[in-house]
This record gives C-alpha cells, structure tokens and sequence, in this order.
C-alpha cells in the first residue's frame, strides 16, 4: 500500500475521532510499514466538530464567558480557523440541552443570546466567515435570542422589546433592524443542520421537538403559535416562507432565523465538515479510505459521517472500509457502497467493556491489522 486516509469520526463514550484514527493506523503500520498514512479525523456537525475542524486546520480556541439558556454566565470555547477569519462554533455549547437539569428544561423560558454573544464576539475579533452546528438545542425562540444578542430588535404591539425566548414569540409585531452589528453585512454562515422540518405547523420545530426539551401539550400548543406568527411576519418583511425551507425548524427554528436574518446556508453536517476541510484534495493518489464510527447500521448511509466520508470516495473510485463497535445490516452497507464493514469486537463482552478506552483502542488496532495483513496477501500473490 502506497497511501491511505484514515477518517473516522468518534466512538461515543469511548474514543475521540483523532484517538480512533491513531489506533487504526497502528494496525496499518504493523503490517505497512511504508505506507504513507493521513489521518483526517472527522465529527458530523455536533458534538465533537469545533475540536475536528480546530485540529484538522490548524486552528485554536477561544474561550468567553457567555449567557447559557437561561441567562446565567457560563465558560465556552469556540474555534478560530483560516487566520482568525472563520469561527467554528457549536451551538449547543451555550443553549444546549446539556446545559439543564430536568427541572430547567422549559422551552418557554429558554434562549439563544448566549449563541449570539459567541458569533458577536467572534465578529469582533475579525472573523467573516462561520461554521456552526446546531444539533442539541435546549431552545423553541427561533434564533431570537441569538438575534437579540446581534442588535436585532423584535418589538411588541407597543414598541416595546420582546425578551427573545419561546414564550414572547407571540408578542412579535414588528423587526426593528435599525441597531444590528455592521460586521454582519459582511458575515456568511454555513450552519450543520441534519433534519428538514419546516418552520412550523405540525412537522415544525416546536411538534416535533419541543416535548424532548421539556415542553407539555400546552406549552408545545402556544410555542408553535408563536412561531406561526413569527413566520407571517417574516414571510411579510422578508418575502421568505420558512415553511418551504426544508430545515427551517432546525434547534428550535434556529435554522430558519439563520436563513431569514443572516442570510445563512443550511447544509448536512458532514457535507460541511468535509467542505471547510477540503477533504477531496487529500485523496490524491491513496489506494484505500478507512472510516468508522460507535455503530454501523442501516442509519449510516442516511448523513451520518461514514456515509459522507462514503461519497466522496466514491465518486473518486477509492475503495472504502468502515470499522464500527456494533454492526448491523451489513448487506445494505455493501449496497450502499462500503466494500466491507468489521466489528471490532475480538471476543464477547460487555458493552461496558468493550467502551473502556484501553480495550476499543486495542480492538481497533487489531482489527485493522487483520484486514491488511489479508490485503497484503491478495497483494504479494
């Protein structure tokens, strides 16, 4: 073997991307010594993509304080890649779910301001470009609270200024952009967004959604009537039906107050993570692509990071191998393109000792032994 890229994403609750990549290559190179191995460890758009996307560039982080979903101050880190001109940001970070314990959780109360003070801080600092996954989202304000953060300001029926959560989207009568941040004139955002819910109505953010942040039938029912009213007046004022944005109700209608307010792209998070990386130029000449994740199953091919990873090489006739910790439905990932699928499980044991760091790590590199030593062979014949 002359060249292999080596571009998993992370085992969940037991390996980062970059230590799985490591493990992988071990296996490599006890059999390959020579081979030239590039290791592009990869996330999906949630958790886990500052950190890939900071290491992957050569970026570094930063950390600020920043108003959580309630509006205490909390710590957060966000990336800065390109020279300090673009921002890889996760959302969750600051209005994450993770953020609340069970009694917190009510998305009427709940905001996104720590998400804009993140972007306005970042702007500050000279970047132009963003990269942020939404995934986790504890929030149903439609990226208000974000906005509010930004200098946008949404007015009730007397002029006086809502407070940027899901509860006060009813009030919304009039968008006052007259105070935003200049930087953001000149700002474009790409945002990870891996569901397409419309804004609202029944497959809209706040049905869909909202139960799993803690909101009962009542409080799910006023949501989304705030969010209906929030869409006639953007469909007004900014000729945009969020209903007709596949995504729009993306953490909350997150997705659709990016589109209708910063002009934003919404794109599969994997899609975006392998763009912002360039991921195509580094397959120049490798013969063989090895990927994987916590779990193989008929879920991968449908915008997990394998399948991303899958595609590309694909389309440059690269052969592809996915390592996983759990396989399932092993046919259809050789229908959908993979040339072969291996657990990396050496012998039966408990799913919590199969996730001990130590064990994964010795799993992954045998496991990758195994299949170049038979490639070897098929080779040396």
């Amino acid at each position: 073997m002359r060249k292999i890229i080596i571009s998993p994403d992370s085992f969940k609750g037991s390996l980062s991307a970059s230590e799985v990549a490591k493990a992988i290559e071990e296996g490599n190179k006890s059999v390959f010594s020579d081979c030239e191995t590039v290791k592009i460890p990869i996330a999906d758009g949630g958790e886990g993509t500052m950190e890939t996307l900071v290491n992957a560039l050569g970026g570094e982080k930063v950390k600020i304080k920043v108003r959580n979903p309630l509006m205490q101050l909390i710590d957060v880190e966000y990336g800065l890649v390109n020279n300090g001109k673009t921002a890889v940001i996760e959302m969750a970070i600051a209005s994450g779910l993770i953020l609340l314990n069970k009694k917190e959780q009510n998305p009427l109360l709940t905001t996104t301001f720590g998400t804009g003070e993140i972007i306005k801080d970042a702007l500050k600092r000279g970047c132009r470009s963003f990269l942020i996954g939404i995934g986790g989202s504890a929030t149903n304000d439609a990226g208000t609270g974000m906005l509010k953060a930004l200098g946008y300001r949404f007015l009730d029926k007397k002029g006086a200024e809502t407070e940027g959560t899901g509860k006060s989207l009813h009030s919304i009568c009039t968008i006052d952009e007259s105070e935003i941040i200049p930087e953001l004139k000149e700002a474009s955002f790409m945002i990870a967004c891996d569901v397409n819910n419309p804004f609202s109505g029944p497959n809209g953010a706040t049905y869909v959604y909202a139960p799993q942040k803690g909101a009962d039938e009542q409080m799910t029912n006023e949501l989304d009537k705030g969010m209906e009213n929030l869409r006639k007046l953007i469909e007004t004022e900014k000729k945009i039906d969020l209903n007709m944005v596949s995504g729009a109700g993306a953490a909350g209608g997150l997705g659709g107050g990016f589109v209708a307010f910063l002009n934003a792209q919404l794109k599969p998070g994997i899609a975006m993570v392998l763009e912002a990386i360039d991921f195509e130029k580094h397959l120049q000449n490798a013969e063989l692509v090895i990927t994987g994740e916590g779990k193989l199953d008929a879920q991968t091919g449908m915008g997990k990071a394998a399948s991303g990873i899958l595609n590309v090489a694909n389309k440059n006739n690269i052969p592809v191998i996915a390592l996983g910790g759990t396989v399932e439905d092993v046919e259809n990932l050789n229908k959908i393109g993979f040339v072969s699928a291996f657990s990396i499980m050496s012998r039966p044991m408990s799913l919590d000792e199969a996730m001990q760091k130590n064990n994964a790590q010795r799993n992954i590199t045998q496991t990758t032994k195994q299949i170049m030593r038979t490639i070897k062979h098929f080779k040396n014949r």
